[in-house]
């Protein structure tokens, strides 16, 4: 029984075939869990769209293709080892170039954005780029990560800030921009060099082409008073129990405001106890519809932080 991730494939493909035709510098980003599809998934095809991918970790470069150079947008505590990847590291403070010392390769310069994460703020970036230098490394690049709030004026104008102050042969990569403002933004400087790293803008888009669903396990006729799951609770009625083959090790969790993540005919499904690991119990009361033993029930939840296991391509 399974969680699953089910994919309309035209509508994806033309998706996907879209944002690459209209970015101009697009790097597909693929970590973490893949976006719900998994890293397996999407690496083989970024060949088609770009000669990089942006990866989380260095712990993420399996499965990189070949011809294709990965990006490593966290600074990593210590080189790379055990893959054949050339990858490009990244870098933004002078302990961040100590962590790689005697490791020689390409490194991007991590900016610090008005979101304060890591990254070198004006005042460190001489030093860096000086700690940089003296190790060896290649500088190819300075990348900055823009927020989401916030409108696109604002984030042009903070690119604006650290164009002045950045080396203006060397290529600039950034995020969360829409395609028309990226393109201003490299007419408005065609002497410059931008990249655009874009994730779930590119493997989602609106996700009307994409449905998590997980298999019913069992169903179980209960009456009020009765005792079931890890904890024993009481029943609160008469109704049914239903077991939902998603869980915890899945990343299915209640929702924010600690509602369920389960839909059946448009129902919202009441959790009985949290989900555990594989599996999650819900209560349906008499006069409810319930589903079925091998039906599959809707998943809400987001795909960043959900491990399918299998993607199911219509």
């Amino acid at each position: 029984m399974t969680l699953r991730l089910t994919v309309q494939r035209a509508a994806w493909e033309a998706h996907v075939d879209s944002v690459s035709a209209t970015v101009d510098g697009l790097v597909p980003v693929v970590k973490g869990n893949g976006y719900g599809f998994g890293r397996a998934t999407l690496h083989p095809l970024v060949k088609g769209l770009s000669d990089y991918v942006c990866v989380g970790t260095i712990f993420e470069l399996d499965g990189v293709g070949d011809r294709v150079a990965p990006v490593v947008l966290t600074p990593a505590p210590h080189p790379p080892s055990h893959t054949t990847a050339q990858p490009i590291l990244t870098i933004g403070s002078l302990h961040d170039v100590d962590a790689l010392r005697g490791w020689r390769g390409r490194v991007v310069v991590k900016l610090q954005s008005s979101m304060h994460r890591f990254g070198a703020t004006p005042e460190e970036l001489p030093s860096v780029l000086a700690a940089a230098s003296a190790a060896g490394l290649e500088v190819v690049g300075n990348a900055l990560h823009l927020p989401q709030a916030g409108s696109d004026a604002d984030r042009l104008a903070e690119v604006g800030v650290w164009l002045t102050l950045t080396d203006p042969l060397q290529p600039v990569w950034l995020s969360h921009l829409q395609p028309q403002s990226f393109a201003t933004l490299r007419a408005a400087h065609s002497d410059r060099q931008f990249r655009l790293r874009v994730g779930t803008a590119l493997w989602h888009g609106d996700k009307s082409f994409l449905q998590l669903n997980a298999d019913v396990l069992a169903v179980h006729h209960v009456h009020a008073g009765d005792t079931a799951g890890y904890r024993l609770t009481a029943v609160p009625g008469d109704g049914h129990l239903a077991l939902i083959s998603a869980g915890s090790a899945h990343g299915v969790a209640p929702l924010p405001d600690g509602s369920s993540p389960f839909h059946f005919a448009r129902t919202r499904l009441a959790l009985f106890e949290p989900p555990h690991m594989h599996t999650s119990m819900v209560f349906v009361p008499t006069g409810s519809p319930y589903p079925a033993v091998g039906e599959r029930v809707d998943v809400q939840r987001p795909l960043i932080s959900t491990m399918v296991d299998e993607v199911e391509w219509m």
